[in-house]
């Protein structure tokens, strides 16, 4: 059986942030379980993060976004590791996302048409995301904005059919005990490869 490929995409600007212990944890179960890993820390990167010229104008991509690119087309199932802030993303991680989920890679709009082809088919997706409050809150009195986001609107736009999300919070306040938990949890996660 080939072994499966994951790709952990770290979105979190702070390296001592709980978010690096989570890729670690995820990265430690999935290479227990035989997987082949590879990581992208969005923080180490090289890029400007501005989409300067919206889609009227290509940028040229630099080199750090051209191996991503090649490094999210390697694999098999991708997971984002990342805090919400404000309701969304921290502004590196979308910015990476606006420059690398580019038409011609992610996907490419059609014609004279509405519709679009998905270019990322036949992937996976875990989102991990921590909050400064609990889940519950921010699913049914926030409605989850972040959530749909990357999972609707940027991974199964792209073509990304099955995305799983874990929501992990609240972080500030929480006691070392909650968060070691957690991450047991993220571990297990990370050798089911799910």
């Amino acid at each position: 059986m080939e072994k499966k490929k994951i790709l952990i995409i770290n979105g979190h600007p702070d390296k001592e942030s709980f978010n690096y212990a989570i890729s670690e944890a995820y990265k430690t179960g999935g290479g227990k379980s035989g997987a082949e890993i590879k990581e992208i820390k969005i923080r180490e990167l090289t890029f400007n993060p501005n989409l300067q010229f919206g889609y009227r104008k290509r940028t040229e991509l630099e080199p750090d976004l051209l191996n991503a690119q090649e490094l999210i087309k390697w694999a098999d199932h991708l997971v984002w590791v990342y805090p919400v802030w404000w309701g969304s993303v921290p502004a590196i991680m979308k910015g990476f996302i606006d420059r690398t989920f580019i038409p011609g890679f992610a996907f490419k709009k059609r014609e004279g048409s509405v519709w679009w082809d998905k270019y990322l088919t036949g992937k996976t997706a875990r989102l991990i995301c921590t909050l400064d409050q609990p889940a519950w809150y921010y699913k049914w009195v926030y409605r989850s904005p972040s959530h749909n986001a990357m999972k609707k609107l940027t991974m199964q736009f792209t073509g990304v059919k099955k995305v799983k999300i874990t929501t992990i919070g609240p972080i500030r306040l929480s006691k070392e005990e909650y968060r070691k938990k957690w991450l047991h949890k993220i571990e297990a996660l990370g050798f089911k490869n799910r």
